[in-house]
């Protein structure tokens, strides 16, 4: 009964003997295979053989005392294998004692616990980079909250110095439309940030489901995705940051570059209702605020994905075009929405005009898109009905003003 337990004991474990002094006597097939070393190359020799150069002396002084005073001694052992690979073996060390209660030898018991202790060092790791980006990502957006709160304060200062050279009503409508783009904004915002959180709570739960099934591929691949999330919803703060910013003058710029930025803000809302967006573009330089004529594209874009539902149509479509004549760069905005009736299209650049639910909408997007293209570009805008749709026509003079 006795060789069983032996034999048992010696297939499912690794196992050691040395004598009094630590001179191995004694080792099974398992050492052997974890250690890299033969039976020939381990017998005869002192079992520091496997000793790693990264434990303490005060390690292996405390390892003696315990043994040596009969006592077993159980601990995660750092070893160093023959090709000089490190594993950890959860070891008990145990005297064996002869009839006269003298120490005649010790055995060991160990069992391989290397991916155990790896994962735990990379969870570990894990978790310092991941509360070093979340602190760096709080940092980032205090900072970034700061500066909406001050771009808030220098709106209302701007529109303030704007309404005071009009009459009330000019006011109001200022006031108003200037809110509205910032609560646009905030909006916006909570729109591109909204799928990325949910996908980072998915990211964060395969990561605790990798780490308790000990899958460190698969952890590490959780946490890169992780990282690239955190990273794009970084990079939405700047771009909106930087794209309200209400200091910039006017300068020549591309129709194409503010035409790309009203699509980048708005890739979010395009992709959600499948929304396709076709263009035609010449490399056309005006003057004015590029940001400001991103607005009136993305007013245009906002309005279209509104009929686009209310009219139920299923193959979304918009055209936007830019092209030049001898005086004018023109833009062409067309959808395939449906169109509008000819009673509304008489009245739709008016203040406070909507088809919308009051609820729903002030009736100013048009109206200050209007503003926009006439006091800020010099230009002009129209619409028609053409081929079931709307079709927006910008034009804004070229010839160098600065």
């Amino acid at each position: 009964m006795g060789q069983t337990y032996q034999e048992a004991i010696e297939n499912s474990n690794i196992v050691s003997k040395t004598d009094i002094n630590g001179v191995i006597t004694f080792v099974n097939e398992e050492f052997c295979k974890i250690s890299g070393y033969t039976k020939e190359e381990l017998i005869g020799k002192n079992h520091n053989i496997i000793r790693h150069p990264d434990v303490s002396k005060e390690v292996f002084k405390s390892l003696w005392n315990t043994i040596l005073s009969k006592k077993p001694y159980k601990t995660t052992a750092k070893n160093l294998c023959k090709n000089g690979s490190t594993v950890y073996l959860n070891t008990t060390i145990t005297p064996i004692l002869d009839e006269n209660d003298n120490i005649k030898e010790f055995i060991a018991i160990r069992y391989d616990v290397t991916k155990e202790v790896e994962l735990k060092k990379t969870l570990e790791k894990k978790d310092k980079e991941l509360e070093f980006l979340n602190k760096t990502l709080e940092h980032r957006v205090e900072e970034q909250t700061a500066q909406l709160i001050e771009l808030n304060q220098t709106l209302e200062q701007r529109v303030e110095e704007e309404v005071a050279k009009n009459k009330e009503k000019q006011k109001m409508l200022f006031w108003q439309s200037r809110m509205a783009s910032l609560g646009q904004m905030l909006a916006n915002i909570a729109h591109q940030w909204r799928q990325p959180l949910t996908e980072l709570s998915l990211s964060l739960f395969n990561i605790k489901k990798s780490a308790r099934g000990k899958d460190l591929a698969k952890l590490d691949e959780n946490y890169k995705e992780s990282l690239e999330i955190i990273a794009n919803m970084s990079q939405t703060i700047d771009d909106f940051s930087n794209f309200f910013n209400p200091n910039k003058e006017k300068e020549k710029f591309l129709l194409n570059s503010a035409i790309k930025d009203s699509l980048v803000i708005t890739r979010k809302l395009l992709q959600k209702e499948s929304i396709v967006v076709d263009k035609e573009f010449e490399q056309i330089e005006v003057f004015g605020v590029l940001n400001e004529l991103s607005q009136v594209i993305i007013n245009l874009i906002q309005n279209s994905s509104e009929a686009f539902n209310v009219n139920k149509i299923k193959e979304k479509r918009v055209l936007i075009s830019v092209t030049e004549n001898t005086e004018f760069a023109i833009i062409k905005y067309l959808d395939n929405a449906g169109g509008a009736e000819p009673n509304i299209l008489d009245k739709i650049f008016e203040p406070y005009f909507t088809t919308k639910h009051q609820s729903n909408g002030t009736g100013l997007g048009l109206f200050m898109s209007k503003m926009i293209i006439e006091k800020s570009l010099d230009g002009q805008v129209s619409v028609r009905n053409l081929n079931d749709g709307l079709e927006f026509t910008i034009k804004i003079p070229l010839g160098d003003k600065i």
